[in-house]
């Protein structure tokens, strides 16, 4: 009896990466762009074109800024205590009666 052997592609344990963003972020970033131009091409409409051209370029770079620095801190949140921390076990005894 033989075993077959088959190739597996190690890539599928990778996150999706695109333009430098990775996983969740691409997904925040996609955020950041339509809502950059929703609030921007809203606020040319109502207000003036030229501050609706400021609004778009600052939701759209502040945005990904913003992600681009979230994602420095890894793709998932986790909790970072600093300090020392002494942790006493609790044991209680159970009591018959």
């Amino acid at each position: 009896m033989t075993t077959r052997k088959f190739a597996i592609y190690k890539g599928l344990e990778r996150p999706l990466i695109y333009k430098g963003f990775r996983g969740k972020f691409i997904y925040w970033g996609i955020g950041a762009v339509l809502s950059g131009l929703v609030l921007g091409s809203v606020t040319m409409a109502v207000i003036n074109m030229w501050l609706g051209m400021i609004v778009l370029i600052g939701c759209i770079a502040g945005g990904l800024l913003y992600i681009a620095s979230r994602q420095k801190k890894g793709l998932h949140n986790k909790t970072r205590h600093k300090g020392i921390y002494i942790v006493t076990p609790f044991i209680y005894e159970r009591q018959e009666v």
